[in-house]
């Protein structure tokens, strides 16, 4: 058994690498496409008219955060007005729908490309190589039409390239993507002591700090203009999502719907801050308790990786536990987040990759049987299966990042001559 993941460690070929980015490419635009038929077109809950609002705002002149509030990042603005710009503004909600899908799209199969360079690059075999690619290719299937009318994959995108071109050497425009990515969804903000500690033990201290000041300067250039423009636009929007209740979909969220079905605890749900919220006591004290493990676990995770070699394996590893832990433990989980996973997942290498891999597909599919065809029996009613579903989704996401931080022996055949210590 061993022997055959042995392969995963083999240099890959060009001309293989090519036609499997090929496949991949064309294997994600046919799941792309399935996702607007069938059972996957019924019941959307949508956020594209929240977009095309601001798109259709900023293409007549409105300044965001400014002449309007908005609830994003200022980099995740090009995604919502160049629908906006490509249909007209005050186009039909199908048409906006139909450019966003597409620059969603785009994301998505530049992700899958992106990872099958960085797969290369580390010298995967062909059992990887094919392995990591299909699965991000066919990623929607499993988590469902919530990715045609939401812009993660932008960030999800930014994030793989990030990590292909620190990979391949590239640690400026490594550090310049990932900041990129916190301009539109702030969580590649936990990747940050990660990629700053690579550029250190690779490069030296002084171009670790010429990476990060290019983080900081992308960041800067992306924020800066609108909080000159609007400073209290932009204090608003920030304490918006520092402040908000425990969604009821996170893991506090899926502990206490356990117990209102179990002990019959009474639960209240308001709406704020654009979501479905749980109030009260309960609800408080646990949002307070995963935020304060959520900043442990992460501290603990960069503390690991800083002081250990500077491996892609590692690297891979450390990056899905600290999207994972930022995800799980967070007062908001919604369904989408889950795309954030797929890329640094689909990197980590050997058995334990592969058992994350699938793992994370089950995540995605108890997520699609409860959203969106069962939400608002959820949240009017407290649904009995999608209270449950909720939960062991959640906890398997914990499972998930168990299985990334575990310190499980390093396993790879003697004949290898490949030391896999920290994989």
């Amino acid at each position: 058994m061993e022997a055959r993941f042995a392969s995963w460690s083999q240099r890959a070929e060009r001309p293989r690498t090519a036609a499997v980015v090929l496949a991949a490419t064309a294997a994600f635009a046919v799941a792309w496409a399935v996702l607007h038929y069938g059972f996957y077109a019924d019941n959307h809950i949508v956020d594209t008219p929240v977009y095309q609002g601001y798109g259709d705002a900023i293409a007549h002149g409105r300044v965001p955060y400014a002449d309007f509030s908005v609830e994003y990042p200022p980099a995740a603005l090009p995604t919502f007005v160049l629908p906006s710009l490509v249909a007209g503004t005050g186009a039909s909600g199908v048409d906006y729908d139909r450019v966003f899908g597409f620059l969603m799209a785009i994301c998505g199969a530049a992700a899958v490309g992106l990872v099958a360079f960085t797969l290369a690059r580390d010298r995967a075999g062909p059992d990887r190589l094919v392995g990591g690619t299909t699965f991000v290719a066919l990623a929607p299937l499993a988590l469902g039409s919530v990715l045609l009318t939401r812009f993660d994959l932008w960030p999800a995108a930014l994030v793989a390239a990030s990590l292909a071109a620190l990979v391949a050497g590239r640690d400026r425009l490594a550090l310049g993507a990932l900041g990129l990515g916190v301009a539109a969804k702030v969580y590649p903000l936990v990747l940050l002591p990660l990629f700053v500690a690579w550029v250190w033990k690779r490069r030296g201290r002084r171009e670790a700090g010429v990476a990060l000041g290019v983080a900081a300067a992308v960041v800067g250039v992306c924020v800066l203009p609108f909080l000159a423009l609007s400073p209290h636009g932009v204090w608003v929007s920030s304490l918006r999502q520092t402040t908000r209740p425990l969604q009821i979909e996170t893991l506090g969220g899926g502990v206490l719907l356990a117990l209102h079905h179990v002990f019959g605890m009474h639960l209240s749900v308001v709406t704020s801050h654009g979501s479905q919220n749980l109030s009260g006591g309960a609800a408080d004290a646990l949002a307070a308790i995963e935020s304060a493990v959520e900043v442990v676990v992460l501290l603990a995770i960069w503390r690991w990786f800083a002081r250990g070699p500077a491996e892609t394996g590692r690297l891979f590893r450390a990056s899905a536990a600290a999207v994972c832990t930022f995800v799980v433990f967070g007062k908001v989980l919604s369904p989408q987040f889950l795309i954030w996973l797929v890329p640094p997942v689909a990197l980590v290498r050997g058995r334990r990759g592969l058992a994350a891999a699938v793992l994370l597909a089950l995540c995605c599919v108890l997520t699609q049987l409860w959203f969106p065809y069962r939400y608002w029996r959820l949240v009017l009613h407290l649904d009995t299966a999608a209270s449950w579903l909720v939960l062991f989704r959640d906890l398997g996401l914990v499972a998930l990042l168990v299985l990334l931080l575990w310190p499980f022996p390093a396993v790879l055949p003697a004949t290898s001559g490949r030391a896999m210590s920290g994989v």
